[in-house]
């Protein structure tokens, strides 16, 4: 049986990095890596997982976390004073909190925890995406809205863990361990999004950090 990536439309090699338990597709052309959709969660059991995170604004190692991905992959781009969407903001929006307190104006959207999509027609300045895109069973259409919804010098940025295009090192992963990541990166992955998407790279870290464009920009 053929599997064709989700993000180029290339056929997929199946099974990558585990052998017996759990399935992955890896594309060679994009590098994109997917978990098999039989070993997914159902929409319960990832919200009940989700609902076990204990992540505050009062703890400082979570803040500092969030601090370290503003700093390269945020402030540098777009001042404060702006309007900003935190999409996937998750049970607790720290971000947004930090963002508000850094003087940006924001809106959060999250499917199970704020979901009133307050992002519809409006554009905004500002759309962080962070430890969201590996939870995305099909990545390009939500790139196509975040494209949709900025402004012609806004930007998207994203924050989720590269992996290191090694089955060996994909197979004893953390991030992998997760069972509600689904979906797998690296820089040249998000370059094709970005391409198919109309946008472009503007910064990376080539580690978890991505900063996006309109490509007309």
């Amino acid at each position: 049986m053929n599997h064709f990536c989700k993000i180029c439309r290339s056929e997929a090699i199946l099974p990558y990095g585990l052998s017996g338990e759990e399935t992955f597709h890896y594309c060679p052309d994009c590098e994109y890596i997917s978990r098999n959709i039989n070993q997914r969660l159902s929409r319960s059991a990832e919200k009940e997982t989700y609902d076990l995170h204990e992540n505050s604004i009062e703890d400082p190692r979570y803040v500092d976390y969030f601090y370290k991905f503003l700093n390269a992959a945020v402030f540098p781009y777009v001042p404060a004073g702006k309007d900003g969407l935190d999409f996937g903001s998750g049970p607790s929006p720290v971000l947004a909190q930090l963002l508000e307190r850094a003087r940006y104006r924001m809106d959060i959207y999250d499917e199970f925890y704020a979901s009133e999509k307050i992002y519809e027609h409006k554009k905004y300045d500002l759309i962080t995406v962070t430890e969201v895109v590996e939870h995305l069973a099909d990545p390009v259409p939500y790139f196509k809205l975040f494209a949709a919804h900025l402004r012609a010098d806004g930007i998207l940025a994203v924050m989720t863990q590269f992996h290191k295009n090694d089955p060996v090192h994909f197979h004893k992963w953390h991030y992998m361990r997760d069972p509600t990541h689904i979906s797998f990166y690296t820089p040249k992955t998000l370059e094709h999004i970005a391409w198919t998407a109309g946008l472009k790279i503007i910064y990376t870290d080539h580690l978890r950090y991505t900063t996006f464009k309109l490509n007309d920009q």
